[in-house]
């Protein structure tokens, strides 16, 4: 039997190569400021604008709101206000009757559409539809009757306000303010940022 002579292969395995790993990129300092830079102010542009379409700030001018609210106070209101409550700070720019009374005013919703309101100036108690409120907010009970002739129901789209500061206040008891339509509301107070706190919403 004729032996076949195996042709002997040498399989040459290369030297493994040295793996180096490639350089990390260098990031050039003045790039990595520059684009620092635009991220801020891009960011500051889109808060700015945000809070522009959601909040506006309002000063407070006179004592009508006192004690809740001071005269040179300043608070942040929402500008989505869907359904103004009883208890709720509002700012409205309704046009007034008469010149000398300002039209943009801060005050509280006391009774909205449908609800009734009255007034015991005597004994200085507010009731809606019949119930009496429990106040701890007022500077003092009412007693100025102004021009309100009551009971006086809330018509639709409409709000009865009235100030903290109740014998020094000009609002919907005066047929000059009287009752605030709904589409005059500025927008409600949220947040007091002069001198910074939080204050009784209701």
């Amino acid at each position: 039997m004729e032996e076949i002579e195996k042709e002997k292969i040498e399989i040459v395995v290369p030297e493994e190569e040295e793996i180096i790993a490639p350089r990390r990129k260098q990031y050039p300092v003045s790039s990595f400021f520059f684009d620092l830079a635009s991220i801020l102010a891009t960011s500051v542009i889109v808060v700015a604008v945000s809070f522009m379409l959601l909040f506006r700030t309002v000063g407070i001018v006179g004592s009508s709101m006192y004690p809740t609210l001071h005269d040179s106070d300043r608070i942040i209101l929402s500008a989505f206000i869907i359904q103004p409550k009883s208890g709720d700070i509002i700012v409205t720019c309704q046009p007034s009757k008469v010149d000398y009374i300002e039209s943009t005013l801060v005050k509280r919703v006391i009774a909205t559409e449908g609800q009734t309101v009255d007034i015991d100036f005597e004994n200085g108690i507010v009731y809606v539809d019949g119930q009496a409120l429990d106040e701890p907010y007022v500077n003092e009970a009412v007693h100025d009757v102004e021009s309100f002739s009551g009971p006086l129901k809330v018509p639709e789209d409409y709000v009865f306000v009235m100030g903290d500061n109740r014998n020094a206040s000009t609002d919907s008891r005066d047929e000059r303010v009287g009752l605030i339509r709904e589409d005059y509301i500025m927008g409600k107070a949220i947040f007091r940022i002069q001198p910074f706190g939080q204050f009784k919403i209701g």
